[in-house]
C-alpha cells in the first residue's frame, strides 16, 4: 500500500490549510491536494441586512486586506445606488488601495515568503522565517517593520482606522482629507517608494539569480490569466475592465457585470474553497495536470501578464525588463515574487503620485444615495488577485442575494495544481525530508493566498467533515454531514 504524507499547517500563509501528498505503492506521488480547514459563511448571513452595511462588515473578512473588500463593496453599493462618486471621492479610496498594496506587499515579501530565499529553503525552520531575516539583516529587518507602519499609519490618518476601515461609503469617501494631513502624509509615501526601490534593486541582485533554476522547475504550470485594465491596457488595481487571457496570450475584456457570461463556480467535495473556471472557453473545467481545462489564475503574475503597459514611470520600466526576459504570458509560478516587488513600486509612486494631485483635499467627496432594487456586481484588484462583489437588493436596499469570487478562490484549482507538480518533481521513491516539504509549500506562498478570505458558502450543499483523534493522533472517529 501506499503512504500518505500531510503538511498541516501549511506554514507562512494567511489562513490555515494542510496538504495531502498520496504516495503510490514505489514511493511516487499519486496525488496532491490542498485542503483548506477553515470556513467564513459571509455570502449567507449578509443577506437580510441593509446594503450600505456591508462596507463596515466585510471589513471582518480578513484582518490582512480589509481595504480590499471595504472597497470593492462601497463600489458595489455604487452600483447598486445607480451613481458615480466625486473624483476626490475616487481617488481617496484609489489612495488607500495603494498603500493597502505596499504595506501587504512587504508583509508577503519579507515576512511570509522571504525567509525562503534569504535563509534558503534546506534551512531549519527555527530561523526560517522573519526572525531569521532580521537577525541575518538587522538594517533590513528594521527597514521592513519601519515601512509597513508607514503603510499602516498613512491609512489610520486618511480613514482614521487602518484594519477596520469606515470611510469608503456609498457614493464616494466620508472624509475628506485635509492639506495638513496631505503634507503630513507625501514625506511618509515618498519613504515608501524609496523602501519599493530599495527592495526590487535587492531582490533583483540578491535574490533572484540564486533561484532561475527553482523559478523554472518549481509548481510549474500553463494556465491562462485575468486581471483589471484601464480602457488603455493600462494595469489598474482599483478600477477598470476584467482582462481574461487564455495561455496562448489572446484575450478578452468585459465589464464587471458580465463576469457571469465568462466565469463559472464548480464546488469539489473535499474542499471548502468553490473552483472557479473560465466559462467562455467552452472547454469545461479540469484539473488534469497534463490536459488541464478552464484553469486561469489571478494575483499579481497574472496582472503583469494581462497588462500592455504600466501607469507610473518607474513602475513601466521594471515592467519591460520583466516582459523582455520572461515573455507574455510567463508561466513560472514563482515569478509571482518578482512580480509583486514590480507592483509595490507602482503602487508606491502612484500613491505619491494621488498625494500630488489637488483633487485629493477637495471637500467634495460623496453624494446622496437612495434605496432601490437592484443588482451590482463591484471590483478591485487585490493583492491575492480579482476581487468580486455582487450584491442584490430589495426596493427597501436590503440584501436578498450576494456572491463573492476573492482573488485565492480564483487560484483554487491552480495552487493545487502547482503543489501537485512540485511534490512529483521533488519526491521520489519514497525519498524526502524537510527542506522538499517546505519548497512544496514554496508552491502555495508565491500564490500570497488568504484562505480566511476565499471560503465563503453556507447553505448545506458544501460536506462538512470532522476527524476525532486521540492524543497521540490516533484516528477514532470520522463524522461528516453527507
Amino acid at each position: 500500500m501506499g503512504k500518505q504524507i500531510v503538511i498541516q499547517p501549511v506554514s507562512r500563509i494567511e489562513g490555515h490549510a494542510k496538504v495531502m501528498i498520496q504516495l503510490d505503492d514505489t514511493g511516487n506521488v499519486a496525488d496532491t491536494k490542498v485542503n483548506v480547514v477553515e470556513l467564513r459563511g459571509f455570502e449567507k448571513f449578509c443577506i437580510g441586512r441593509p446594503v450600505e452595511e456591508l462596507p463596515r462588515i466585510v471589513t471582518s473578512i480578513c484582518g490582512v486586506c480589509p481595504w480590499s473588500h471595504h472597497l470593492a463593496s462601497a463600489k458595489t453599493n455604487d452600483a447598486v445606488f445607480g451613481v458615480e462618486p466625486p473624483p476626490a471621492g475616487k481617488k481617496l479610496r484609489d489612495l488607500c488601495n495603494s498603500i493597502a498594496y505596499t504595506e501587504e506587499h512587504i508583509l508577503h515579501f519579507f515576512f511570509l515568503a522571504g525567509a525562503d530565499f534569504v535563509m534558503g529553503p534546506d534551512a531549519d525552520y527555527s530561523v526560517r522565517n522573519v526572525i531569521g531575516i532580521a537577525q541575518a539583516n538587522p538594517e533590513i529587518g528594521k527597514k521592513v517593520v519601519r515601512n509597513r507602519w508607514l503603510g499602516s499609519h498613512m491609512l489610520e490618518i486618511i480613514s482614521g482606522k487602518s484594519i477596520h476601515p469606515v470611510t469608503a461609503v456609498p457614493g464616494g469617501f466620508s472624509k475628506p482629507l485635509t492639506q495638513a494631513e496631505r503634507d503630513k502624509l507625501l514625506p511618509m509615501a515618498e519613504e515608501v517608494l524609496e523602501f519599493a526601490k530599495f527592495s526590487i534593486a535587492f531582490a533583483k541582485e540578491n535574490i533572484f539569480p540564486k533561484y532561475l533554476d527553482a523559478v523554472k522547475t518549481l509548481g510549474v504550470i500553463n494556465t491562462g490569466f485575468l486581471g483589471t485594465v484601464t480602457d488603455d491596457g493600462a494595469l489598474n488595481v482599483y478600477d477598470g475592465k476584467l482582462r481574461l487571457m487564455k495561455p496562448d496570450g489572446s484575450y478578452e475584456d468585459f465589464t464587471y457585470e458580465q463576469y457571469t457570461d465568462f466565469i463559472s463556480e464548480k464546488v469539489e467535495s473535499w474542499s471548502y474553497l468553490k473552483f472557479p473556471y473560465a466559462k467562455s472557453w467552452g472547454e469545461g473545467f479540469s484539473m488534469d495536470f497534463s490536459d488541464p481545462k478552464g484553469i486561469y489564475r489571478t494575483n499579481t503574475l497574472a496582472r503583469i501578464n494581462v497588462a500592455d503597459k504600466m501607469a507610473t514611470p518607474l513602475g513601466q520600466k521594471e515592467f519591460e525588463e520583466f516582459r523582455s526576459q520572461f515573455g507574455r504570458p510567463a508561466q513560472l509560478t514563482l515569478l509571482y515574487h518578482w512580480a509583486r516587488l514590480i507592483e509595490l513600486l507602482y503602487n508606491a509612486e502612484h500613491a505619491v503620485e494621488l498625494l500630488n494631485d489637488p483633487d485629493i483635499t477637495s471637500r467634495e467627496t460623496r453624494i446622496a444615495v437612495t434605496p432601490r432594487a437592484a443588482r451590482g456586481v463591484g471590483c478591485v484588484e487585490a493583492p491575492r488577485g480579482t476581487l468580486i462583489h455582487d450584491y442584490e437588493t430589495d426596493e427597501n436596499g436590503i440584501v436578498t442575494n450576494c456572491n463573492l469570487i476573492v482573488g485565492t478562490t480564483h487560484n483554487n484549482a491552480p495552487i493545487n495544481m502547482s503543489v501537485n507538480q512540485a511534490a512529483k518533481t521533488l519526491i521520489k521513491d519514497g525519498k524526502y525530508d524537510q527542506g522538499m516539504l517546505n519548497k512544496v509549500e514554496m508552491a502555495i506562498r508565491a500564490y500570497d493566498p488568504c484562505f480566511s478570505c476565499a471560503t465563503h458558502k453556507l447553505d448545506g450543499s458544501l460536506p462538512v467533515k470532522i476527524d476525532i483523534v486521540d492524543k497521540d493522533g490516533n484516528l477514532l472517529e470520522t463524522l461528516k454531514n453527507v
